[in-house]
Parts: structure tokens; C-alpha cells; sequence
């Protein structure tokens, strides 16, 4: 069982952007991937807002999120978090542990 977090970051004049760009320049990125649990941690940037910056992160399970947590690294983050004065929006999402369903297959182009 996965669990996947997608959080938005969002911020004024393109500071969402420059968060991610440092976390990924800095090494931050690379140093999370490394983390024991870690399935997932990518950027992404929405077509129709400049002001905010996609994180799927997803973990292997709770208790992989909570050693993460408690990690030196999140001291990182949440600086470069108030560094950019940024506002999170965060979604959480359990993997059934399932591929995708007979039915839907029909819809999906591989």
C-alpha cells in the first residue's frame, strides 16, 4: 500500500518556481529520492497557473512518511518554504494496490 501526497505549493511572482528549482539545484530532491520509502518525488508545473508548483510524493508507507518527518531534511524545506512565503494545499491519496481495471483499459493508449 503506497501512499501518494500531492501538495500545491503556491506563492507570488513565480516563487513556487524558484522553490522547486532550488530544492532541486541544492540537492534536497536527490537527497529525499535516496530516502528509505521514498516510490516518488517529482515537480510539476500547472499550464494554466505560473503561481503554483505541483510535488507528488508518494512513500511506501506511514511509517517511511513519518521518519522523512522527522528527518533533518524537513528543516531544509520548511526554510526554503518561508524563504519563498509560500501556502500549501495538500491532498493525500492510499493505493489499493491495483493496476488499472478491465474496463478502463479500453480508454488508455500505451
Amino acid at each position: 500500500m503506497a501512499i501518494t501526497v500531492n501538495i500545491y505549493y503556491s506563492g507570488k511572482n513565480g516563487n513556487a518556481k524558484k522553490f522547486a528549482q532550488e530544492m532541486l539545484s541544492g540537492g534536497i530532491v536527490n537527497e529525499i529520492r535516496a530516502e528509505s520509502g521514498n516510490l516518488r518525488y517529482e515537480y510539476f508545473f500547472p499550464v494554466d497557473d505560473e503561481n503554483t508548483v505541483l510535488l507528488i510524493d508518494s512513500w511506501k508507507d506511514q511509517n517511511s512518511i513519518d521518519i522523512h518527518h522527522s528527518s533533518p531534511m524537513m528543516t531544509k524545506i520548511i526554510q526554503l518554504r518561508e524563504k519563498y512565503d509560500l501556502h500549501m494545499k495538500v491532498e493525500r491519496y492510499v493505493s489499493d494496490d491495483t493496476y488499472v481495471k478491465e474496463p478502463d483499459k479500453k480508454f488508455i493508449k500505451e
